[in-house]
């Protein structure tokens, strides 16, 4: 079965620490995504496109910042990409390993997680859900500025923490529910 990722209940976010002391948080407003499941229900694969254009920290300056060549250089890499290689689902938990690009570096990621059951939501659509998140170091992915401390360490952390957590509706059901409500009309 094949799945399309509900951008209205869908969210990637990320945190860093910052002065090594706090910890930032945001997110990226616009997420895509698409997924395929076995007939037994069990993810066979995903693809997830994130506009890194759309990152949200709550602080337009900030904002400004990360899309600019320092970091995220959205004028020659506008998306983010995350296509698995690799599932490993065991009930409600889920290991997917994947190729995961940003700034055009591509380099395998393992998101862990869980994954919840197929449901029928008020609509008659077929729904499913994924929580998953993992631990990289933005400086493989050549996301390197940073600026030394008076008191020494680094502005911003290597370690960056992910997570997604993502709604997704069955293509099918979602043609099947259209046709009904086209015949009904």
């Amino acid at each position: 079965m094949k799945w399309n990722l509900d951008t209205t209940h869908s969210i990637a976010e990320f945190a860093v620490k910052h002065l090594m002391i706090s910890t930032v948080k945001g997110r990226f407003k616009t997420v895509a995504g698409t997924a395929e499941t076995n007939a037994d229900g069990t993810l066979k694969s995903a693809a997830v496109t994130i506009d890194v254009a759309s990152i949200d920290t709550n602080v337009e300056q900030r904002d400004a910042h990360l899309r600019s060549a320092d970091f995220f250089d959205v004028a020659n890499f506008p998306s983010m990409t995350f296509t698995s290689t690799k599932i490993v689902q065991d009930g409600e938990e889920i290991a997917i390993t994947g190729d995961f690009t940003i700034r055009g570096v591509t380099k395998p990621l393992t998101m862990k997680g869980e994954i919840t059951g197929i449901m029928k939501d008020p609509w008659g659509l077929s729904r499913a859900a994924i929580n998953v998140s993992a631990k990289i170091k933005r400086s493989d992915w050549g996301l390197t500025w940073n600026a030394a401390l008076e008191t020494g360490g680094v502005v911003v952390g290597d370690e960056v923490k992910i997570a997604l957590e993502a709604e997704a509706v069955a293509e099918t059901a979602a043609v099947d529910a259209t046709e009904e409500v086209a015949a009904a009309v």
